[in-house]
């Protein structure tokens, strides 16, 4: 679960040497680097559920991980700008496996409020290891340059392939397999996509994973270019992800006496608050480095405290077809989080007035969902036990 955040989040201290090494003119041009690889990382999730159901999880994640290393080969050598990008796109395809795979297994072997404590840790390491991404690829910047970090990337998927060939058990029985003839594929597809608390669930994520995304994209330009901290930037960035840390920690210990609702619920009302003010204070131009910090941790730390519950919840009513279930909701919170992110971070103009704008668009676009998923009642499960 840690490959994909990696990949994704130690590349920020290196954008403008990258930037520099093909003389992009653009600096939101350089925003590629990240996007295209979330691009791949959410278009394989489409195929690997499928796989994963008809071919067993280990097979599936192995290969994901074999083709993130060759990936990771070529971006050490890419001669250009549009080599590079291709191996970063290879490189999120490959790691779609893992996220894809994991979640799957998580669903194999656990029910109910278990699973959200289970997938609460889970989904920890995902969106925790922001938290020290930057600073290790600041650390290794100062020791090398830019496709050193590619050269660490690639050791890491290395070891990770290594201990998963050798630790990590199959999960998915024989006679769990599915068949992979298109029809029955749709056939789940169309059971995941009509499941309403899954799709709702689905589009909601994406919705509020689409700000994370957004903030992580244009994170160096406002940290350098609006608040000038210069080589503090990764120091900034950890501490404001340290929220979703604590919040993936701390919700693995409570949610099996609240229940996933009455969190996740509330962190997005919580989430809500926090863009309204944010939002309010970037039209008044009274957004200092220290409010903005401080707004920028609550907001992470909310996230926390929602994402893994959505996507326990998304995951509930699909047990039979878990590795399938998995890819597609993989695939809609991660296409969906791309395109809101990608809009918010390239319509960046040197403030923070169109983050903060989408920001708050798309928690009031995430809340209508779920109250329209759960027919106005947030907070309670639907029945006595659930979640």
């Amino acid at each position: 679960m840690a490959l994909n955040p990696l990949a994704m989040d130690m590349m920020l201290p290196a954008l403008p040497d990258i930037g520099a090494a093909f003389t992009i003119p653009v600096a939101n041009h350089l925003q590629l680097v990240l996007s295209v690889f979330l691009l791949g990382f959410g278009a394989g999730q489409f195929i690997m559920g499928p796989l994963s159901d008809r071919f067993g999880r280990r097979p599936v994640v192995l290969g994901g991980m074999t083709v993130y290393a060759v990936a990771s080969v070529l971006a050490i050598a890419a001669p250009s700008f549009e080599t590079l990008l291709l191996a970063r796109a290879f490189q999120g395809l490959g790691t779609s496996a893992t996220r894809v795979i994991a979640t799957s297994i998580v669903r194999d072997c656990y029910v109910g409020r278990r699973m959200a404590s289970v997938m609460s840790l889970s989904m920890m390491v995902f969106i925790a290891v922001p938290v020290v991404a930057p600073s290790f690829g600041q650390a290794v910047m100062m020791l090398t340059q830019w496709r050193g970090i590619f050269i660490v990337l690639m050791a890491y998927g290395l070891i990770a392939l290594l201990w998963c060939a050798l630790r990590l058990p199959e999960t998915l029985p024989a006679t769990g397999r599915r068949s992979l003839r298109p029809r029955e594929v749709l056939a789940a597809f169309r059971q995941t996509l009509t499941t309403r608390q899954t799709i709702g669930y689905a589009i909601a994520a994406g919705c509020v994973q689409g700000v994370l995304f957004a903030f992580v994209f244009s994170s160096q330009q406002v940290f350098i270019g609006i608040y000038a901290l210069g080589p503090w930037f990764p120091t900034a960035f950890a501490s404001i992800a340290l929220g979703v840390a604590i919040a993936g920690f701390l919700n693995s210990r409570i949610v099996g006496r609240l229940g996933m609702r009455a969190i996740s619920h509330g962190a997005l009302l919580l989430y809500v608050a926090v863009a309204g003010t944010m939002l309010l204070a970037e039209s008044l131009g009274a957004l200092p480095l220290w409010l903005f910090m401080a707004l920028s941790a609550l907001m992470t730390f909310s996230f926390g405290m929602m994402f893994g519950n959505f996507t326990a919840l998304a995951m509930e009513p699909q047990g039979a077809i878990a590795g399938t279930a998995s890819s597609l909701y993989g695939s809609v919170t991660t296409l969906f989080g791309i395109a809101v992110g990608v809009a918010i971070g390239q319509s960046y103009d040197g403030t923070l007035l169109p983050f903060a704008t989408g920001f708050f668009l798309c928690t009031l676009t995430a809340l209508g969902v779920l109250l329209v998923v759960e027919k106005g009642r947030l907070f309670r499960p639907r029945h006595r036990g659930g979640m």
